[in-house]
């Protein structure tokens, strides 16, 4: 085998290698959802019981960094079920409306990335009684990715030439030129990850992430 690919190498002009290059980084944006819940029997009480009392942005006025925002309103009615309470009730009877649901979206963002737990609940504990909190998690975000990608790329085409001169080296040959280079799928997954994905992994579970890039050069020998 070492044989074959020696004269291999003694005969062809190109060699094609793929290299690579990892990179660890932290997330620099955090960003908490979650959805505010109460009822009311009209459409005005719902909405009192979620702005009573000071609301949620001017509760910690001394953190910086914390941006609080209300992407989504929504309310629905609520009703009775047919015949539920009435002995007689005639089934053709239409549900009675007993109430009304509202649904508060509220998202809050910090590049305090280890402070946002904390700094998100303490925003929402001393909401009213009867407003219940959905959360939808943290997202932990590096926003600088893009830029990532590119210096990776370039490190891992550079990482593709050491490989070739090493090989080359070796049979007595030496890289010449790049003649072509495919950059791979960059994959962005926490500490402990090697997942791959054909459309390329963005991890938004954990601080600490490891960005992982490869491209394949073909170079010229002489």
């Amino acid at each position: 085998m070492v044989t074959r690919t020696w004269v291999h190498l003694k005969e062809s002009q190109v060699i094609r290698v793929t290299g690579s290059a990892r990179k660890n980084v932290r997330s620099d944006l955090c960003v908490w959802s979650g959805v505010l819940q109460t009822e009311g029997k009209t459409l005005r009480g719902g909405p009192r019981q979620v702005r009573r009392g000071p609301a949620p942005a001017d509760r910690v006025p001394h953190r910086q960094g914390l941006r609080p925002a209300y992407p989504l309103t929504s309310a629905r009615a609520r009703h009775r079920p047919r015949g539920k309470g009435v002995p007689d009730a005639d089934e053709g009877q239409l549900p009675q409306r007993v109430g009304y649901q509202l649904l508060q979206g509220v998202q809050i963002s910090s590049e305090r990335v280890e402070d946002l737990p904390n700094l998100a609940a303490e925003c929402l504990t001393p909401l009213a009684d009867g407003v219940v909190v959905q959360t939808s998690g943290i997202q932990d975000i590096y926003t600088r990715l893009p830029e990532a990608r590119l210096a990776m790329l370039g490190e891992a085409t550079d990482d593709a030439r050491r490989r070739v001169e090493e090989i080359a080296g070796r049979g007595g040959r030496a890289a010449r030129e790049l003649r072509t280079a495919r950059p791979g799928v960059v994959q962005m997954n926490p500490l402990v990850g090697t997942a791959t994905s054909w459309e390329g992994n963005n991890d938004q579970s954990t601080l600490g992430k490891t960005i992982s890039a490869t491209a394949s050069a073909e170079f010229r020998l002489r």
